[in-house]
């Protein structure tokens, strides 16, 4: 319409303002401040990241903006970091290994590797199993990250490293959580996710299995990098 009449005659028909009128056209044109402010931010998140050879997530890039003067929530870092498909890379470390993938089970394709950035919980779960010292001795501990939210929904600790573990980790994910069907399910190679049992309780919940290629900690990064921040926090006293 307003190719074939002027603006102000538009404006004075409809009885608006033309000032208003432009005023209202140039805020719709512009970003708002605070979608300037998560550029800005973006680019900042963007610098530190590769500055850690991509092994920093939401936490220690929250402490390096800290550092510098910069105060952001953790929840908004780890929003814009997933915006860009941002996360903590673990470094190379010596862990025990708590994996044995060489078995006869059913191995599930790589599905995380072409599955979209997730855009609400429980749409993409990992799941992992670390060995760690406690009071009581060397324990086996299982647990599962949403990756959406980066929070662990379920997680389990046996002095054994068996499919009993895994599984008690899914429960408590699944009795929490209630997801959906068709939640993507990845894990590691290892006999715990590949045995039957496992197999069956996932198809009962209608989750989707997916596990990483051979012998690629990077596959389920997320979930590693989890278990290097969590190795790092100081115990309580």
């Amino acid at each position: 319409m307003k190719t074939k009449h002027p603006i102000r005659a538009l404006c004075q028909a409809l009885e608006v303002s033309a000032n208003g009128y432009y005023a209202w056209r140039q805020r719709q044109e512009r970003p708002s401040q605070r979608t300037q402010e998560d550029q800005r931010l973006k680019e900042r998140i963007g610098q530190i990241h590769q500055q850690s050879r991509q092994t920093y997530g939401s936490p220690r890039i929250m402490e390096a903006l800290q550092q510098s003067g910069q105060r952001h929530g953790r929840n908004r870092i780890a929003r814009l970091m997933r915006e860009q498909g941002l996360w903590g890379r673990p470094k190379r470390r010596f862990r025990v290994s708590a994996t044995d993938s060489n078995h006869d089970q059913p191995i599930a394709p790589n599905r995380l590797a072409e599955a979209p950035v997730p855009q609400a919980p429980n749409q993409l779960w990992v799941a992992d199993i670390t060995y760690v010292s406690s009071a009581q001795g060397w324990v086996y501990v299982a647990a599962i990250l949403d990756l959406y939210s980066r929070r662990i929904v379920g997680w389990a600790v046996s002095s054994q490293i068996n499919t009993a573990l895994v599984l008690a980790a899914l429960e408590m994910a699944r009795c929490h959580r209630q997801p959906p069907a068709g939640l993507i399910f990845h894990s590691d190679r290892g006999v715990q996710y590949a045995s039957l049992e496992y197999r069956q309780a996932l198809a009962a919940a209608a989750m989707v299995a997916s596990m990483s290629c051979k012998a690629t900690c990077y596959d389920n990064a997320v979930m590693e990098s989890f278990w290097s921040t969590a190795e790092e926090q100081p115990a309580e006293g």
